[in-house]
């Protein structure tokens, strides 16, 4: 990780709070994201002021479960609340995107008094803070889908010395980009097995570069959750290319729930009910109420129905991703063309699952939970 190779280089390293998971390491007591500490106040008072430092800040929030209602009892007013175009627009979900809302701006106060302490110990002009988040909003359709709500994250990068302040970018940047990136601002040298590109110099050199970031973008998923019936332990492998144009998804294993079995009662994992959704008072209202009216019916569809092989969106026409043109005739091409250029860019990045080994994907041990049917008992 670009935490170990940081440390050995000299690096100071920490953590705190969310760093990965679930899994375990093969060497006992081997630290990813370096040592872990009650807080970034308590590695900032033990750090060796001699070396430069790397501190991963982890954040609980706006992970689920949430305590319903605190979105409301915050102030915030559910009129102005934005409804993504894939669910009914209800009092229910739009109070629990606000709940989801008060979460992450518990999180942005996290952030903002870490910047305070830097700022108190005379390190905020030369340190490089990037804040992100590892998935779309944990909503049904978002976390664990490929769509832009769910693959889509927030990114700003800051560094009042290095970087000049009031960029934006409209190139695509990937999750890959981000420990070359880190590995060249260090003056560190990079890997050569690292698929991803630094964009430091697209940053640093400001409305002089004539660095952008990529024209499109490939990412994935895998297994989130065992969450088919039993005795399948596989998850609901994608790969996605988005251009600004379109974006394309190829469901490997369309078989499947793409986002868990109903039947939780025969469930690899007992109980697991649409498991590679969070639940939450929205996942739960689509599926009670689907048989209730046709905009619940349509949201259930979408978020929880069974899906082809290919999927086709023309963002120009439909930025919210929601009417699959993979079989007309007029995006033939655009299929066609992306189909190629996605298992192109597989292929030279080793992806087992276009190599013939899904295995590697599907039979390695699972070491985490599963949302499980409301009252369900073990």
């Amino acid at each position: 990780t670009y935490p170990e190779i940081l440390e050995q280089n000299g690096y100071f390293v920490g953590s705190s709070g969310k760093t990965w998971g679930p899994g375990k390491t093969e060497t006992p007591g081997r630290q990813l994201a370096g040592k872990r500490y009650k807080d970034f106040d308590e590695f900032l008072l033990q750090r060796d002021k001699e070396k430069p430092f790397c501190f991963w800040l982890g954040s609980g929030d706006p992970h689920r479960p949430y305590e319903e209602g605190t979105g409301i009892e915050s102030g915030m007013d559910l009129s102005k609340i934005e409804v993504p175009a894939c669910f009914p627009d209800v009092p229910e979900i739009r109070s629990d995107i606000a709940d989801y809302y008060f979460e992450v701006q518990r999180f942005d106060t996290l952030v903002g008094e870490a910047l305070k302490s830097l700022e108190q110990a005379g390190e905020l002009e030369n340190t490089i803070v990037l804040m992100t988040g590892d998935h779309g909003f944990p909503f049904p359709r978002g976390k664990s889908n490929l769509y832009d709500i769910g693959a889509r994250v927030p990114l700003a990068v800051m560094w009042p010395k290095g970087i000049p302040k009031g960029q934006t970018h409209s190139g695509f940047v990937s999750f890959v980009d981000v420990a070359p990136t880190v590995l060249d601002a260090a003056g560190v040298s990079i890997p050569k097995d690292v698929s991803g590109k630094s964009r430091l110099g697209m940053m640093t050199n400001g409305e002089a570069s004539t660095e952008e970031g990529r024209e499109s973008i490939v990412f994935g998923k895998e297994r989130h959750v065992p969450s088919q019936e039993s005795p399948d332990w596989g998850g609901y492998p994608s790969r996605a290319i988005r251009t600004h144009e379109f974006l394309y998804i190829h469901n490997f294993t369309p078989e499947r729930w793409p986002n868990g079995t109903p039947d939780y009662e025969h469930a690899t994992i007992p109980g697991a009910w649409y498991a590679d959704t969070d639940n939450g008072p929205t996942k739960t209202l689509i599926i009670e109420k689907k048989d209730s009216n046709e905009d619940f019916k349509r949201a259930y569809d979408l978020c929880f129905a069974k899906r082809p092989s290919e999927e086709l969106y023309d963002l120009r026409k439909d930025p919210d991703q929601l009417v699959n043109v993979a079989g007309e005739e007029e995006y033939a091409d655009n299929l066609k063309e992306l189909r190629e250029q996605l298992m192109e860019t597989l292929r030279k990045t080793g992806d087992q699952r276009v190599l013939g080994h899904p295995e590697i994907y599907e039979e390695e041990p699972y070491l985490g939970g599963a949302p499980k049917y409301p009252g369900w008992k073990d």
